[in-house]
């Protein structure tokens, strides 16, 4: 929207000082990014802030006037002052820059002929000066006092001027935004126009040009009705665009929008209303569609009853009490870390929980009967379904808000509402719905579905499929295509200039970080997305990031950022019941207890994360930890509720086959075996690593068997596991982790000193890993090597797995490198 050309004049009688509100930490970026980064600007801002936008609970300004009055006044001033000629280039640049750029100053100079030599006159002031591309302002405060000095009249004129030469291919949007900023007055024929250029901006991945478009095209529209429509669009794409302030401004003037609403709840309030929004919002979609079709919202009983007999649609955010109760069934939440699975009801799940949803036919809503094939096959049919892709683009957002809270039996839920009205539903939503209910082979299936897309046969373009596949690798410990699938989002949704997905990809992008060993690279990428998270308004997210890097703060040994973002983001999620970061966090200061050597207090905060239900805790969050927790049980001699945990854990890693969990289900029950009994299981567990990803918890497996070799009196084979950890530990830059190790050598009589900085890289090897690493440098395979030194193919595999820890390498190209470089050196 133009801002007016001349706001009201202030009193020039001072108001009195206030002090400056203390802002929220997300406020502080955004106010920053609100005023072009300047120091006068924001300092004006702040001080015109209310408690409740420093407090982040109202938008703030988004127009100059209303931002830094003071500080346009007197750039204003400064531009009168200057030649005619002068102000009108100044003039025809700012509207050329701003608020849309369009990059045509040249062409229409050229186009009248206008003498440019006045700019030497605003370039001898220091205000602007000529560029190889236009006009090049003092900054962006400079440019909008330019174009506000401006007249109503020239600024229409040098408006139109700039929509006659922009007839370029893809210059159709930018060219209806200066003849719609050319108007007169209302045009139903202009905002019908600036509608079409703003489909053709969104699809180009402009969502601030589409943003703009739209909220022109409601300022010309002749209809009130209109006019609303295209502001809940506009504040629509403004969200996407990470615009939140602006977005939640437009949406204020529109009538109450249930799916921007409920999307506003999931991103920056509570995530169960967000739900309940959302699922209502989708089930009138799919009320719509099925209308749109022929059957008409009376063609089924289904249609208007929610599962239970609760109404789906009419009741607002609480219309679904009765259907939770129908649904959710009975969980065990309290028994233990992996007492129930990652999203289920434990082993011993009651038939009435299971049975929940009606029975069988509940069953073959969410894809449980007939096959789970079949349902996984349409599960990321979004957009292709029967009813559209709104519905099904609003019941991604359901699960993801049922992922935040924790509540997944609410999957069940969606599901069901879903297979009622036919809408297609994410694979991530089935696949949850399934698992909570125990039928862990199905999950299995839907989850493989969702997360088929992250490889290369995948979906390249759709974010939101994209982040779904993500969470549904995750949920499967294949944390290799987790990484690949919220890169690609990330990639996706830079396409598309949708921020929000951005941030949501790299949120889940941190799991796969940390249970890959890059927990310094997991927290580069962890504060870059939670600067965005700021800047975005995504106060949600912000605090599932900060979740996150507690974790790494944990893994990299700085126990006072660990606790400092543990304890922000507890605060934060417990007030709005997001039970996801909560968990996460929780999960944090066990990790730092558990490598610190705390075992009682890690025990105590993983049972306490046990008995959290939605909102505080969370059931993947809390399966995931599983591991640590039978370590730290173990350590302090309470098995009995380890190994029910345990149980439940090897049940889900049994069903969905990840090398990885597997592995870390063969370390509990080592753990849990007495004596020499153990150590097959190590081995094991050891053999499963060398198939997987996880290298952090290769290197933990290590370090846990070289402490029970040491203990059964095994000398030789503890020393390789444990400097082969320690060597790991310090490549992951894990110092707790690494003390361990350590603390185990000494105890065994094998100091483990630290490397100089100044040796050369053969220097860290061992004499048998520098042999082998120079056979394998030759070219030699694994079983080659293993045949020339009378050893087998595993150990093989595991002295190259320490040589390229110790050499911080992840290939064996690498390898060639270095070793003739440290040949050459010598």
């Amino acid at each position: 929207m133009v801002t007016p050309v001349n706001p009201p004049p202030l009193d020039r009688t001072s108001p009195p000082r206030r002090t400056a509100p203390a802002l929220a930490e997300g406020v502080r970026v955004r106010v920053l990014r609100a005023v072009h980064g300047d120091p006068r600007a924001a300092a004006e801002l702040v001080a015109r802030l209310t408690g409740r936008q420093a407090a982040g609970l109202d938008p703030l300004p988004v127009e100059p006037a209303e931002q830094a009055p003071q500080l346009l006044r007197s750039l204003r001033a400064e531009i009168r002052s200057l030649p005619d000629g002068t102000r009108l280039l100044l003039l025809l640049a700012a509207a050329d820059q701003y608020p849309v750029a369009t990059q045509a100053f040249l062409r229409a100079v050229a186009a009248v002929r206008l003498d440019t030599r006045p700019l030497e006159a605003a370039e001898a002031v220091g205000v602007a000066h000529a560029g190889a591309g236009g006009v090049v302002f003092r900054d962006a405060w400079t440019r909008v006092a330019a174009y506000e000095t401006g007249s109503p009249a020239d600024r229409r004129d040098v408006h139109r001027l700039l929509a006659r030469v922009l007839h370029g291919t893809g210059e159709t949007p930018r060219r209806s935004w200066h003849r719609a900023a050319g108007a007169l007055g209302p045009s139903g024929r202009l905002a019908a126009e600036l509608r079409t250029a703003a489909e053709q901006a969104r699809t180009a991945g402009q969502l601030l040009l589409c943003r703009a478009l739209l909220e022109r095209a409601a300022t010309l529209s002749p209809d009130p009705l209109e006019q609303s429509r295209l502001r809940t669009r506009a504040a629509a794409h403004a969200w996407d665009a990470g615009d939140a302030d602006r977005a939640r401004r437009l949406a204020a003037g529109a009538p109450a929008d249930d799916a921007l609403t409920g999307l506003f709840a999931l991103r920056a309030g509570n995530a169960t209303e967000a739900f309940d929004t959302l699922l209502t919002a989708a089930a009138r979609e799919g009320i719509r569609g099925r209308s749109a079709v022929g059957e008409g919202v009376g063609g089924s009983s289904a249609v208007g009853e929610g599962v239970g007999g609760a109404s789906v649609v009419g009741d607002g955010v609480g219309g679904f009490s009765a259907a939770r109760e129908g649904v959710g069934g009975s969980s065990a939440v309290g028994e233990g870390v992996g007492g129930a699975s990652v999203v289920g009801d434990g082993v011993g799940a009651s038939s009435t929980a299971r049975e929940g949803v009606s029975g069988s036919a509940a069953r073959k809503s969410v894809g449980g009967s007939s096959t789970a094939r079949q349902a996984a096959r349409g599960a990321f049919a979004v957009g292709e379904g029967a009813h559209g892709s709104a519905a099904a683009h609003l019941l991604a957002r359901v699960t993801e808000a049922a992922i935040y809270t924790g509540d997944l039996g609410r999957c069940r839920e969606a599901a069901v509402v879903a297979g009622r009205l036919g809408i297609a539903a994410p694979g991530t939503l089935s696949g949850l719905a399934a698992a909570f209910e125990g039928r862990y082979e199905d999950a299995r299936e839907l989850l493989e579905a969702a997360a088929g897309r992250c490889g290369p046969g995948g979906d390249p373009t759709d974010p939101t499929l994209l982040v779904h596949a993500g969470i549904a690798a995750l949920l499967l410990g294949d944390d290799t295509r987790a990484a690949a699938g919220t890169v690609r989002a990330a990639a996706a949704a830079r396409a598309r200039g949708a921020t929000a997905t951005v941030v949501q990809a790299l949120e889940f992008r941190a799991y796969a970080d940390f249970w890959t060993g890059r927990p310094h690279a997991g927290a580069a990428t962890a504060t870059d997305a939670l600067r965005q998270a700021h800047a975005a308004g995504h106060d949600n997210g912000a605090c599932h990031l900060r979740a996150a890097l507690a974790m790494f703060a944990a893994v990299t040994g700085d126990e006072e950022t660990c606790r400092e973002r543990a304890a922000a983001a507890r605060s934060y999620a417990l007030a709005r019941g997001l039970g996801l970061p909560a968990a996460l966090a929780q999960w944090a200061l066990a990790f730092l207890d558990l490598v610190s050597g705390r075992y009682a207090g890690a025990a105590a905060r993983l049972r306490a994360l046990a008995g959290f239900g939605p909102g505080h805790g969370h059931r993947a969050v809390r399966h995931l930890a599983t591991p640590h927790y039978v370590e730290a049980a173990v350590r302090t001699g309470d098995t009995r509720v380890a190994r029910a945990a345990h149980a439940d854990y090897h049940r889900w890693a049994s069903a969905v086959r990840s090398p990885d969990d597997l592995a870390l289900s063969a370390r509990c029950r080592a753990l849990l075996a007495p004596g020499a009994e153990a150590v097959g299981h190590y081995r094991s567990a050891l053999d499963l690593h060398a198939r997987g990803a996880r290298d952090f918890e290769r290197a933990r497996t290590e370090l846990l068997f070289g402490g029970a070799l040491r203990r059964l009196r095994h000398r030789t084979e503890a020393r390789d596991r444990l400097h082969s950890a320690l060597e790991a530990f310090d490549s992951f830059g894990a110092p707790h982790c690494a003390a361990q190790a350590r603390a185990e050598l000494r105890a065994l009589g094998a100091p483990a000193g630290p490397v100089r900085s100044g040796d050369a890289p053969t220097a860290r090897l061992t004499a048998q890993q520098l042999l082998i690493a120079r056979m394998a440098a030759d070219g030699a395979t694994n079983r080659e090597i293993a045949a020339r030194l009378a050893l087998s193919p595993r150990t093989i595999d595991h002295h190259l797995r320490g040589v390229f820890a110790r050499l911080g390498i992840r290939a064996r190209i690498e390898l060639v490198r270095l070793l003739g470089d440290g040949d050459a050196a010598r």
